[in-house]
C-alpha cells in the first residue's frame, strides 16, 4: 500500500504553498499532481508531501 496515492489529503512540506493541505489527483513516477483551495493543478515532488490519514473520493 502506498502512502501517496489518489485521493489522499498531504500537507506540504516545501514550496510557495508550504503548511497548506492538498488533495493527490494522480501519481507519475516520483511525482504526484495536486490541487486545493488556492492552489492550482500542479505537479509536485513526493518527497515534499507530507501524507495525513485523511482520504478523499477522486
Amino acid at each position: 500500500m502506498a502512502l501517496i496515492e489518489p485521493g489522499r489529503i498531504c500537507i506540504k512540506r516545501k514550496g510557495r504553498e508550504t503548511g497548506k493541505k492538498v488533495v493527490v489527483t494522480s501519481v507519475k513516477g516520483d511525482y504526484a499532481f495536486i490541487e486545493g483551495k488556492g492552489i492550482k493543478k500542479r505537479r509536485c515532488n513526493i518527497r515534499h508531501l507530507y501524507p495525513t490519514p485523511e482520504k478523499k473520493k477522486v
